[in-house]
């Protein structure tokens, strides 16, 4: 089998016990392979499966967050959209955030650069869509990060208090918080 079948495995592992927290024991039981077939796809170990993961993530989050930003439409609906999205990615508030579980532990300073380029893009992608819809670019900057700001936040809550809604409440709102002394969007 190729190495991007165990990706999204990988990509649940990782999400749900961060880097420290997974070892070469249970990614080859969660994958079904030994040892030395993870070193045959892998031949990096775990830091290739996290950057392999992320760059999986990154994917999925460029054709279905990033890509239908950048898109046509209005942007409230754009915004809408991807909130959407993102409440898929974290089962609606269900499932944790893999770039969180990087944040902490060794795993920080090995993968930070590419995290805070996860992070930058989302935030940049949002301002851009506030800017298109008028609102100054240095306001729009900061609402995009105040959209992940709530977004990790909400999510954090979620999973502590292990109760969805404050996610999904969150989720709910942010299109229109963001939209917020902007003009209405035209209704055909």
């Amino acid at each position: 089998m190729a190495r991007e079948t165990y990706l999204p495995v990988l990509f649940q592992l990782f999400r749900h016990h961060g880097y420290d927290g997974v070892s070469l024991a249970k990614i080859a039981e969660a994958t079904g392979l030994g040892k030395a077939s993870l070193y045959h796809h892998f031949p990096g170990g775990k830091a290739e499966m996290v950057q392999e993961t992320l760059a999986y993530s990154g994917r999925w989050m460029t054709e279905n967050i990033l890509g239908p930003l950048q898109g046509d439409g209005e942007p409230l609906e754009r915004l809408r959209g991807m909130c959407d999205r993102i409440s898929d990615l974290y089962e609606a508030g269900e499932q944790p955030c893999l770039l969180a579980s990087l944040t902490v532990g060794a795993s920080r300073d090995i993968f930070h650069a590419a995290v805070q380029e996860r992070l930058r893009s989302l935030v940049d992608a949002i301002a851009a869509v506030l800017t298109e819809a008028g609102l100054a670019p240095e306001l729009a900057q900061q609402r995009g990060e105040d959209a992940v700001m709530t977004i990790q936040g909400s999510l954090i809550l979620s999973r502590g208090l292990d109760d969805p809604a404050p996610f999904q409440r969150a989720i709910a709102q942010l299109p229109e918080r963001l939209y917020q002394g902007l003009p209405s969007p035209i209704v055909s």
